[in-house]
């Protein structure tokens, strides 16, 4: 709940947090911690979405983009992490290397803004759906949701907050109920452990139902300064936090 208030306000469900805790405190076995993480995501989701819905923030055709482009992606992403690739380990060395400087650049560029800064030039529609099928391959593998990656890229890239964090929370919510059937689906022919763990999904689930809900109603309290430097501060601290864990 604690994790779903911080991150909601910025478009990150959290899962992405949770993903270490389960591996390294719970010994959630490979590749069971995805289905997990994507079960808290369908549980969690929709108390954000909610309170998102009532502000009238989950229109605009970014929603749409997003959605589009994960879709297919996650179910990619749930085939390879079954049949192809059962670690994690690269995982959170490629985090780390993108979300450490990420993170920390987009809270330099922030809080000093250069001369030139000005209005950017916003991703082109083909290009924010071509992110957004990547992150859903790394969604489908590790059961992110996958607004700690493509927010502070869109971000970056010069997209507000308040438009950037309803829609990574909606596609994240799609992406995991289509990503948490097909790792059933795989689970009905497949040996191992990849049906996902059902109470430590559910318990994280509903803590983050309430988290999210609080989160997403807080964000309209916060300015857009404050939200860019929260993002980038949990980019940063999320990159750490992986660098710290492939190493050991």
């Amino acid at each position: 709940m604690l994790i779903a208030v911080v991150t909601a306000p910025v478009g990150v469900s959290g899962a992405v947090f949770l993903l270490p805790v389960q591996l390294s405190v719970f010994s959630v076995p490979d590749p069971a911690v995805t289905p997990t993480n994507l079960l808290y995501n369908v549980v969690a989701g929709p108390g954000a979405l909610l309170r998102h819905r009532r502000d009238g923030a989950l229109g605009g055709p970014l929603v749409r983009r997003l959605v589009l482009g994960t879709l297919p992606g996650v179910v990619l992403g749930a085939v390879v992490r079954v049949f192809v690739l059962p670690g994690p380990a690269v995982f959170r060395l490629l985090v780390a290397a993108l979300l450490l400087p990420l993170g920390t650049w987009l809270i330099a560029r922030t809080l000093r803004p250069g001369r030139a800064d000005g209005p950017r030039p916003q991703p082109s529609p083909p290009a924010v759906t071509g992110l957004a099928l990547v992150v859903g391959v790394v969604g489908g593998v590790y059961g992110i949701g996958g607004g700690s990656i493509i927010g502070p890229v869109l971000v970056g890239r010069g997209l507000p907050v308040a438009e950037v964090a309803p829609a990574a929370l909606a596609s994240t919510f799609v992406t995991s109920v289509v990503g948490a059937g097909t790792y059933a689906l795989l689970a009905l022919g497949h040996g191992g452990d990849v049906a996902p763990d059902w109470t430590l999904g559910l318990a994280c689930g509903a803590g983050g139902l309430i988290g999210g809900y609080l989160g997403a109603r807080l964000r309209l309290r916060l300015s857009e300064t404050f939200l860019r430097l929260l993002l980038g501060t949990l980019a940063a601290a999320l990159g750490a936090l992986y660098a710290v864990d492939a190493m050991r």
